[in-house]
């Protein structure tokens, strides 16, 4: 517990001097980061290389190896992204509404740091750095605790980061990563709320509902989707295929990949056979309901189709695999997100405005997309640079997660000598 504790208190006294910090400190901080990334490529390669191995040699299934790999591109992907947020405006300082009382105050709200974050992650090593970029840009000190398997990797890219950071003029103690991988470490953290504001969790649902129950400190969860697509009687066929070909195929182990398919009964003996085909290109396994495997008797071979169990609907696969209903009507593909979505992204495939309004104003889900793949839900592709989580709260923050959603504001109020009668 004592180094754990000699580190939050280092955050907390930096916290308070990262409050201050110039942008341009903070930005000439951030792309040291990017450039020391690039340079140090092989070295980081080479660390990611012993945590797959061991990860495989430990069964870790396909989707947490997929996102616990880093490569070349990957790596160059990471820098730009920081780039990125160091282009990104200095959200702290930020005046958000101000004026003038009778008595002559004057009142104005403004941003500022939230002080401590601590995250909890698993497999991805890019949350390290893309943790790290946005407190750091937000003024905001972190504790960053990876999951075992990407202890090699994180332990490597937090080095680069606290060295670029401290080159810059950062404050000492304002990254800290915790290298020892000892579970009990995860309890004593989440006690720790004299010293940390707000704790992420990211990873699986065991770690989210661990996190959720125990954390002394508030708790901005998400990560967990179980996201739709509705393909309406007036969707543009063809865009539709594109759609959710994109949704599920372009990355299946994150957490805004498509899991379940809602197809209108008009058009799905003709829509699903064409997806089919496409799908059993990509690998990708159907979970289908009784009249989802009626259309799909006009499918070619290879078709890889099978009958849903009632548990395949409601369930983030985080795999080459969609659940495939039929439905009578846009009322019924809202009530079957309402009952088995996570409140993470979903999306309707329809050229009908109404329909198109109805399912963007009614679905009750953090990001709602309209002729468009949920894989956007990203806080890179929203302008963001990265983003910390995708929430699924209502409070706190909603969707990605960026610079302004990890800050909080102060009220200034300046004054000539008023005392208040």
């Amino acid at each position: 517990m004592s180094k754990l504790l000699d580190q939050a208190e280092a955050a907390k006294k930096a916290a308070r001097k990262l409050a201050g910090l110039s942008t341009d400190v903070k930005n000439r901080a951030l792309l040291g980061i990017a450039e020391a990334l690039v340079a140090r490529q092989d070295e980081i390669l080479a660390a990611n290389a012993q945590d797959i191995e061991r990860a495989r040699d430990a069964g870790l299934a396909d989707a947490p190896l997929n996102r616990l790999k880093l490569t070349p591109e990957k790596i160059a992907s990471i820098a730009a992204d920081v780039r990125t947020v160091a282009a990104l405006p200095d959200p702290v300082g930020e005046i958000i509404d101000g004026r003038t009382l009778p008595n002559g105050l004057q009142v104005s709200r403004r941003r500022v740091p939230l002080g401590v974050i601590a995250a909890i992650y698993e497999s991805r090593p890019n949350v390290t750095i893309d943790i790290a970029s946005l407190c750091l840009k937000s003024g905001n000190a972190c504790i960053l605790r990876g999951g075992s398997e990407a202890i090699r990797s994180n332990t490597v890219l937090s080095r680069i980061a606290v060295e670029a950071e401290t080159a810059a003029g950062v404050p000492e103690g304002a990254l800290q990563f915790i290298e020892s991988t000892e579970r009990a470490l995860v309890g004593e953290l989440l006690a720790l709320r004299r010293y940390i504001d707000l704790v992420v969790p990211r990873g699986g649902e065991e770690l989210i509902r661990y996190v959720a129950e125990n954390a002394s400190m508030p708790v901005l969860t998400g990560g967990v989707g179980v996201c739709h697509t509705y393909v309406d009687r007036a969707a543009d066929l063809q865009k539709a295929l594109d759609v959710a070909v994109n949704a599920k195929t372009r990355n299946w182990s994150i957490c805004n990949a498509m899991d379940t398919l809602l197809v209108h009964r008009e058009v799905a003996a003709e829509y699903l056979p064409r997806l089919a085909e496409r799908y059993a290109v990509a690998g990708v396994e159907l979970r289908c309901d009784e009249r989802a495997m009626a259309a799909l008797a006009r499918a070619g071979n290879g078709v890889h189709a099978v009958a849903a169990s009632e548990d395949d609907f409601g369930r983030e696969f985080l795999a080459p695999v969609a659940a495939v209903k039929v439905v009578d009507s846009l009322d019924e593909a809202i009530e079957h997100i309402a009952a088995y979505g996570t409140g993470h992204s979903d999306a309707i495939v329809t050229e009908d405005y109404e329909a198109g309004r109805r399912f963007m104003d009614e679905v009750d889900t953090a990001v709602v997309y309209w002729n468009a793949s949920t894989q956007f839900t990203d806080g890179a592709q929203f302008g963001l640079g990265a983003e910390i989580i995708d929430s699924t709260q209502k409070t706190i923050a909603r969707g990605p997660v960026g610079l302004r959603e990890i800050t909080t504001y102060k009220w200034y109020v300046l004054g000539n000598g008023q005392t208040r009668p």
